[in-house]
């Protein structure tokens, strides 16, 4: 570090692409505020070679995409960090040559944690790790003997790392949790970028419900088209706009039709950045009843926009949202009180209101992008050589 100013060197799997710009927006996002506290950034964005399409999006600050050699499935990341490392090496000594490299900040912990910790060994330079979910040793996602040596490889990782930045307390309570070492962990929140997630517009419909995410199990969308069936017999003119893609999508319409909801539920697919925040000023009610969320992007870009969320216990997002207050949170799986607190704000605008107002004031105070670019260089500045 020179005169205050850092040179960082960022490796992601996770980067908005052309035909993608939501992909890795949590990434790239915050780097735009990063450079006015005079950090520069060096990024590479990285993907197995199997994978599709890579080319970074030309509105996200500019990144140079890298594709390595990777086996697929669950032995296929416990080994790709040392693949990755292999094949970034010569480059990072190269960046390193021309404009010396204050701190490598690898996100998650496999591939790119571990290509941080061997970069760090070979070229002594500190590294960060950040932890965005909640499988932080990927032994949900990777069973057996491939999930333990991933478990061993990310211990190492968490370890070494200068600091592991974890997106909630939730998060860093899991990494230390299976750490059986100290680990240096620093919560640094996801944050909002307050111009495009902001209040305004008529509603498009009555009373919209509007849900954002994958279409996967844990994503709760089954409670939530349970819960709309039974709000829509007391609450008939309203709809529901489900945003994302997946698997289940299929499955989710067919279920949509069998409760006589059909008509009424509206599947986008996956939107644009600009779509999705369009779409959040004109509903009425956020509903993500997700199970296993290490904070959830969507929830505080809803607050922003000045929307009521309704959220489940037991995930990040609880160290946000105070339930009855700025938000409202419910059991998990639990259809009748998702149902009983949907009716609630779709019957009651004072209520919406108040909750509204409450919810985009606890963004703005302390959850916007530029509060956690601000956090980051802190972290940063204790790190860095």
């Amino acid at each position: 570090m020179r005169d205050g100013h850092l040179h960082v060197l960022t490796l992601t799997p996770f980067y908005p692409i052309e035909c993608d710009d939501a992909q890795g927006c949590f990434i790239a996002e915050p780097l735009r505020y990063l450079e006015s506290l005079d950090v520069k950034q060096t990024i590479l964005a990285v993907q197995p070679f199997y994978r599709g399409d890579l080319t970074p999006n030309k509105l996200s600050p500019a990144a140079r995409a890298i594709k390595y050699l990777s086996l697929p499935g669950g032995m296929g990341l416990s080994t790709s960090g040392l693949f990755l490392f292999s094949r970034i090496l010569h480059e990072v000594r190269r960046i390193h040559a021309n404009e010396r490299v204050d701190l490598v900040h690898a996100h998650g912990a496999l591939p790119c944690g571990h290509a941080a910790a061997l970069l760090s060994s070979e070229l002594h330079i500190p590294f960060v790790v950040t932890v965005h979910g909640l499988d932080a040793y990927s032994t949900r996602q990777v069973k057996g003997f491939s999930g333990e040596w991933c478990k061993r490889i990310s211990r190492l990782v968490y370890r070494s790392a200068c600091r592991t930045i974890c997106v909630s307390q939730k998060v860093a309570e899991q990494v230390m949790e299976g750490a059986n070492a100290p680990v240096r962990t620093a919560v640094v929140y996801n944050g909002v970028d307050t111009i495009l997630f902001s209040p305004g517009g008529v509603n498009s419909e009555p009373m919209q419900i509007l849900s954002v995410g994958g279409l996967i199990p844990i994503k709760g969308h089954e409670v939530l088209l349970r819960a709309f069936a039974s709000a829509a017999d007391r609450v008939p003119q309203a709809t529901c706009e489900i945003i994302g893609d997946g698997l289940e999508r299929e499955r989710l319409q067919e279920l949509a039709h069998s409760l006589v909801i059909g008509p009424k539920v509206h599947f986008r697919g996956r939107l644009s950045r600009s779509e999705v925040a369009e779409a959040m000023r004109h509903c009425t009610v956020f509903a993500l009843p997700s199970q296993y969320e290490a904070l959830g992007c969507v929830y505080l870009e809803a607050m922003a926009s000045g929307k009521p969320v309704v959220a489940c216990r037991g995930q990040g997002i609880e160290e946000i949202i105070r339930n009855g207050e700025n938000g409202f949170l419910v059991e998990p799986n639990e259809v009748s009180s998702f149902t009983e607190v949907l009716v609630l704000l779709l019957t009651n605008a004072d209520l919406r209101n108040r909750i509204a107002k409450a919810a985009q004031e606890t963004v703005r105070s302390g959850f916007t992008i530029a509060q956690q670019a601000l956090s980051l260089r802190q972290v940063y500045e204790a790190c860095a050589q």
